[in-house]
């Protein structure tokens, strides 16, 4: 009766001459070739942040009379590096859909929404994308926007009200790799509050 043959010599067990698990060299090819990465504008290349808070977003739909949750996400100030112009831009947190985009005039009125101490409303012609068409068109809009607490609140009020004046001390200038950093560490922290 003979045994498989198992890659021994007849002579007994390996001797350590031959190196039975080798390296494979596998190469792999794609399918398809990719074509080379694309820069995209957001349209925000020649402006700085100088105010960011995460925020829940509401618009005053007038024809049922009643608020419509527009997006959670991050409401912004830019201002222009050339102009020293302030625009409000507000952009959905996982489709990143400008929300709210205008001139933070003088002219606007940022009033108390309903008697609480963490929202506040404000009426503007804006620019964003409709949300029932899809259309992006300026339209006037009556906007809510609702923070965490009465602090956050209390920080955009102050904000809002200095860009009006084009005060922007206290306001710096919030780097892209800072946000992208604190994006990250809230991601982290949603993942780990989820386990």
């Amino acid at each position: 009766f003979k045994m498989a043959d198992d890659g021994r010599d007849e002579e007994g067990p390996d001797d350590g001459n031959e190196d039975v698990e080798a390296e494979a060299q596998v190469e792999f090819k794609p399918l398809i070739e990719l074509p080379p990465e694309v820069e995209i504008k957001s349209g925000e290349e020649d402006e700085e942040v100088i105010f960011k808070m995460r925020t829940k977003m509401f618009r005053f739909n007038e024809p049922t009379k009643e608020w419509k949750e527009r997006g959670t996400g991050d409401v912004r100030f830019l201002r222009h590096k050339e102009t020293s112009k302030v625009r409000v831009l507000m952009r959905a947190e996982k489709t990143l859909r400008v929300r709210a985009n205008h001139p933070l005039a003088p002219s606007l009125e940022l009033k108390p929404h309903a008697g609480s101490d963490r929202a506040f409303t404000y009426f503007t012609p804006d620019w964003s994308e409709d949300p029932e068409t899809g259309v992006i068109e300026q339209r006037n809009e009556l906007f809510a926007f609702r923070f965490a607490g009465p602090e956050n609140a209390t920080k955009f009020k102050e904000a809002f009200e200095k860009c009006q004046k084009n005060d922007f001390t206290g306001l710096e200038v919030i780097k892209p790799d800072a946000e992208d950093a604190q994006a990250a560490e809230a991601s982290k922290k949603e993942k780990k509050d989820a386990q």
